[in-house]
């Protein structure tokens, strides 16, 4: 009996370092893995998650387990602390998050949470079917991802390029995000570190729109399409009274005085409404101005749902940038940007929709005045082979001549890049430059080239992006653009550009514009985003 007492202890001793050990080696084990034993707790609340009850949630709420691997990420970027639950109830954040879900329409989104109704009953306080601790907690976590994603990522990177958006990829951490959102709530209202400001801009004019759509303000401007002329001023036609309500509704009026002359008062509308679409700066309004004014309200709204996702794809930092270059294909614009202000715009001509203006980014590192054209392969085939073989004289009389095998069409005025050109290299050998055929910005739908960018004022922008460097005065500019000799200027500093296509755009004193969908791309991501609206990201 003496010689049991301590076997019986080391036995003790033993099993307990056997069970310390194991301990230990599993705490070591779960800080490698996410699929080992976890225990996330808090000071009145234990929510006990393992590799088993994981798997068993997501393989209960099946609809979730594509945002698996970004749940248990954020567990480890918290050291598997509890998220959601202060003390026994759920945390102040977990119901403002709630209350957004709720309202994903307000962000443009028509897309519901999976299972929404087992979320509803954690909120619930008079249920009595509640989840479980452990499954409310995933399930928060879930929808805090499927918010995200939905509202700050968009479609993914890889979806963008099949539908051919090449800007650069916004990265984000749902983790780091997470935790800027719980420090401070009031950025789940608006945070422009998390997405490119235009996108709140849109935001509001969506609110301002569905608000008139609610009124019934969108009333049909009514027209006899057989018989209709071009309003001018001082006419007098009910067509007038009725799109006089309408400029009304939009801003562009400040009163509607309900009368049906076209007077000095809609003048002003007129051109101000003009001003926002892009058109051109006159009181004609045609029947086409009519038809586009005419457009449903419900079509107004899907562009800008479509647009405001196009923005969740832009880094937010983009707008921050102190110099930039942004070209709008649909609206035909290209805007300069210096420290923070718009320091030059102009008018541009793209891509026909045979030969599209690709959508992508670069760094301008070159300006090249008085530019040789070297004529590409394709249009040397497709064109230029032709015109040569009924007319030998046709390189001589188009100052083109044979150049180490390739066609150029030397420096002049009549050069197909006009005087100035600006160079960003990229594998699609596209560029901004200037143009002779000055005539093409008379029309409203600008798409005319072969995927180039034509800039109507090309020498006020190599005046503006060398107006502080002084080895480029006015006056060299304007002997190096002369059309005689091909002069580079390597910029000091390359300055980046984007090519981006946004059909609505809202300035910085909250009016929008709305342009022409030149590519069909609206139609296409229409049909990507909503041709299920209870698809779920």
């Amino acid at each position: 009996m003496r010689n049991s007492i301590p076997f019986k202890f080391m036995i003790a001793i033993g099993i307990c370092c056997f069970c310390l050990a194991s301990a230990e080696a599993v705490e070591s084990k779960s800080n490698k893995t996410f699929e080992n034993s976890f225990t996330i707790t808090n000071s009145a609340t234990t929510v006990t998650l393992d590799s088993v009850s994981v798997n068993q949630f997501f393989k209960k709420y099946s609809k979730l387990k594509k945002y698996k691997s970004d749940v248990l990420d954020i567990y480890k970027n918290r050291g598997f602390k509890s998220i959601w639950y202060n003390q026994k109830n759920i945390t102040e954040f977990g119901h403002l998050l709630y209350q957004k879900v709720n309202v994903l329409k307000e962000q443009g989104i028509e897309k519901e949470m999976p299972y929404k109704d087992d979320i509803d009953e954690v909120f619930n306080e008079s249920s009595a079917e509640k989840p479980s601790q452990t499954e409310t907690e995933l399930l928060l976590t879930n929808m805090y991802v499927f918010y995200a994603s939905n509202v700050y990522s968009g479609v993914d990177p890889a979806t963008l390029k099949k539908i051919g958006w090449f800007l650069p990829a916004k990265t984000i951490s749902y983790a780091k995000i997470l935790d800027s959102l719980i420090v401070d709530s009031n950025r789940l209202d608006e945070d422009d570190n998390l997405l490119f400001s235009q996108y709140y801009k849109l935001q509001s004019a969506l609110k301002k729109y569905r608000k008139m759509e609610t009124d019934n303000l969108w009333q049909p401007i009514t027209i006899d399409p057989a018989t209709y002329k071009d309003l001018k001023p001082f006419d007098i036609s009910n067509t007038i009274k009725d799109i006089r309500q309408r400029l009304f509704v939009t801003g562009d009026l400040a009163q509607d005085s309900k009368s049906d002359v076209y007077d000095e008062e809609l003048m002003a509308g007129v051109l101000n409404y003009k001003k926002r679409y892009g058109l051109k700066l006159n009181y004609t309004l045609t029947k086409e101005h009519i038809d586009q004014l005419n457009e449903p309200i419900s079509k107004r709204i899907k562009t800008i749902m479509l647009n405001m996702e196009r923005c969740r794809w832009i880094p937010a930092k983009l707008a921050k940038a102190d110099e930039y270059i942004m070209v709008n294909i649909p609206s035909f614009r290209l805007i300069y940007v210096k420290d923070g202000k718009y320091d030059f715009t102009s008018d541009i001509f793209v891509g026909t929709r045979m030969t599209e203006t690709v959508i992508f980014s670069g760094n301008m590192d070159r300006i090249v005045f008085s530019p040789y054209w070297y004529v590409p392969k394709s249009i040397i085939q497709n064109e230029l082979k032709l015109q040569m073989a009924s007319d030998k004289n046709y390189l001589a009389d188009h100052n083109m001549e044979w150049n180490g095998g390739r066609v150029r069409q030397k420096p002049g005025p009549k050069n197909s890049l006009g005087l100035v050109k600006f160079m960003f290299p990229n594998p699609n050998d596209i560029y901004l430059h200037d143009t002779p055929a000055k005539s093409l910005f008379d029309f409203e739908k600008r798409t005319f080239s072969h995927g180039c960018i034509n800039v109507k004022e090309a020498k006020g922008l190599a005046l503006a992006i060398l107006k502080n460097d002084p080895d480029w005065p006015a006056n060299k500019i304007d002997q190096a653009m002369s059309g005689e000799k091909e002069t580079t200027c390597m910029l000091k500093k390359k300055i980046p550009i984007y090519i981006g296509y946004f059909t609505s755009w809202v300035n910085d004193q909250g009016e929008i514009s709305f342009f022409p969908d030149v590519y069909e791309r609206d139609e296409s991501l229409d049909q990507l985003l909503y041709s299920d609206s209870g698809a779920v990201k």
